[in-house]
């Protein structure tokens, strides 16, 4: 499988997330090219701060995968993952992270900083741009209808 079949996927989560008022972001963790878990932005919905997608996505691997070492999996997400996600990332020891929008803002991947590359034990791989326009779109398209 290539990483924008799997970015889709996380569009798809992203759009639910949209549907229910949530900014709209979508996360996926796969291994071995098969999806473990995949979820999307719930902070409205469950009233707590925690509930972003990767999180969710994260906790979902690891009790379906009976550990907390992903180190064998890959996160997708549409947006770059901010400080609190990213260090969920260094934490689960997950290699390879693709996101499809930057965040210049709250982008913890190196467009407002790199949590992902502190000098620790553990430096994940990412990639950003993946399917970016379709990622970005849904985002801004969101916030435009949000101010009307």
């Amino acid at each position: 499988m290539d990483r924008e079949y799997f970015m889709k996927i996380a569009l798809a989560e992203a759009k639910k997330a949209y549907k229910l008022g949530e900014i709209p972001v979508g996360a996926v963790v796969t291994k071995d090219n098969e999806v473990i878990s995949k979820s999307y932005n719930k902070r409205e919905t469950r009233k707590n701060a925690v509930f972003h997608a990767e999180l969710d996505a994260i906790y979902q691997a690891c009790e379906k995968l009976g550990g907390w070492r992903l180190w064998e999996c890959e996160l997708y997400v549409t947006l770059e993952p901010c400080p609190m996600c990213a260090g969920a990332i260094v934490n689960a020891k997950i290699p390879n992270v693709y996101f499809g929008a930057y965040d210049t803002k709250n982008g913890a991947c190196g467009s407002a900083l790199n949590v992902l590359n502190m000098p620790n034990n553990f430096r994940p791989k990412f990639e950003g741009g993946i399917l970016e326009s379709e990622c970005s779109n849904l985002i801004k398209d969101f916030f435009k209808n949000l101010r009307k």
